[in-house]
């Protein structure tokens, strides 16, 4: 397995992320709208021959596999495609990491609003969802301390209701390590600071890491 990464030094290559970046927050609002719609039949039969005619466009063009990896001129490294962070995944929140040493090592912390696509019960974020968002914010959180792997296990204990619709706040740590092995803690609270739920990960550092296609040689 590799990884593919690619390089976005020129103005061109930066314009053409912001515009898939605009379009995939288009695309969030329509996927919003869908879910919430009450147009009448007709209404609905229209607008899905108008979207279907967009999607063959959009599909001409296609890439042969997802978004890769990018490094920005700042040297940032950016995920457009990813499930959770990705700007260019629709279905992605987008989350927002920063980093929170208050709350420990590889400390982090992000305001999360969830919505309506991410429905479970009635009025309620789905269970799956949030273990979506605790296991990237968990994995962050040992990749910020240095320990950075892929996840062994995932455990949540869903204490409350998760709304969606309204601003969450969503931490990470880590707990504790033991060779490879990192063990990480986290929670979604309102808020008023009330959890919601509560995460713990095992994530376990390789040996070595799949190698990164197109990554530049370093030297000195």
């Amino acid at each position: 397995m590799t990884f593919d990464l690619a390089f976005t030094e020129d103005a061109d290559a930066e314009s053409r992320l912001e515009a898939l970046a605009a379009l995939t927050r288009q695309t969030r609002e329509l996927m919003d709208a869908v879910a919430l719609t009450a147009a009448p039949e007709g209404e609905l039969a229209e607008i899905a021959g108008e979207l279907a005619v967009l999607t063959e466009r959009l599909r001409a063009v296609s890439r042969q596999s997802t978004h890769p990896f990018h490094i920005g001129s700042d040297g940032t490294l950016r995920h457009v495609g990813n499930a959770v962070i990705g700007s260019g995944n629709p279905f992605a929140l987008p989350l927002v990491i920063e980093p929170d040493p208050s709350t420990g090592e590889g400390g982090v912390r992000a305001d999360v609003t969830f919505r309506p696509i991410h429905e479970g019960p009635p009025g309620s974020v789905h269970g799956g969802v949030s273990a979506l968002i605790m296991d990237h914010l968990l994995g962050h959180a040992a990749a910020l301390a240095g320990r950075g792997g892929f996840t062994g296990t995932l455990t949540l204990r869903y204490v409350r209701r998760v709304p969606y619709g309204e601003p969450l706040a969503a931490t990470a740590a880590v707990a504790r390590t033991e060779g490879r092995k990192t063990w990480v803690e986290g929670r979604i609270a309102d808020q008023a600071g009330t959890v919601l739920v509560e995460a713990t990960g095992l994530f376990i550092t390789p040996t070595q890491w799949p190698p990164m296609r197109d990554a530049p040689s370093v030297a000195g």
